[in-house]
């Protein structure tokens, strides 16, 4: 019923959320003919796995559904778990309730990822330390298949919403991607810094300024009020 060839006009960019295939079957045939239409069109399509539990009761599994939309994806997102969830890709020696994050430990769940997804041209993923339910610590990485970056790590205390911190990544970094040519290192900081930001918004839209995720990429957080 919704005419893709219209709806892809002047698009560049197509990114869905592992929600919406959870949501009922006929939401995922709906989002998977759309990903089909737009690698015929040419679009970089993006994925942000955001693997939810509650929602997949409708006959088939996420790994069923998701394995197979994921064929025709160039950047995958997700959180620290998502992968072992959804692909059973799990990092080595990691225990996110205790808060122990290791970055480079979700190398291997990257290279794991391009592997059983060769068209896989991007691979992000955040990074939260869960020390408390009002102190998290917070990071991200990207990997491209040769380079490797990792974000600074930010210690957020106290949070005051952090639903949609994932989201906001995901945003970052088509925003860096589109912007900031190849520079992944600058993608993946700038990504980093927006979505932890966004733990300092009430609500799932992070109302942010540019400037404000430049000036916590410096390393100003301070809190200081320009006036």
């Amino acid at each position: 019923m919704i005419d893709w060839e219209k709806t892809f006009d002047d698009a560049c960019f197509f990114h869905w959320t592992g929600i919406t295939p959870a949501v009922s079957r006929e939401a995922a045939e709906t989002c998977f003919e759309a990903i089909k239409k737009a690698k015929q069109k040419g679009l970089t399509i993006s994925c942000d796995l955001n693997y939810r539990s509650q929602l997949w009761k409708w006959g088939k599994t996420a790994r069923e559904v998701m394995s197979q939309m994921a064929k025709n994806v160039d950047v995958i997102t997700a959180n620290e778990e998502d992968a072992h969830k959804v692909f059973k890709i799990k990092a080595p020696s990691i225990d996110v309730i205790k808060g122990e994050i290791k970055p480079d430990n979700y190398l291997l769940v990257a290279e794991e990822v391009m592997r059983k997804f060769p068209n896989v041209k991007l691979v992000g993923i955040t990074l939260r330390g869960s020390i408390s339910a009002t102190h998290n610590t917070w990071s991200g990485v990207l990997y491209d298949g040769k380079t490797f970056c990792k974000s600074p790590v930010y210690d957020i205390m106290p949070i005051v919403d952090r639903i949609g911190a994932g989201d906001t990544f995901s945003a970052g970094v088509i925003y860096g991607l589109l912007n900031f040519r190849k520079d992944l290192q600058r993608t993946v900081n700038f990504a980093t810094a927006m979505s932890c930001l966004k733990h300092t918004v009430y609500g799932d839209s992070p109302i942010i300024r540019i400037e404000e995720v430049e000036t916590l990429m410096k390393g100003i957080t301070s809190g200081r009020i320009l006036r």
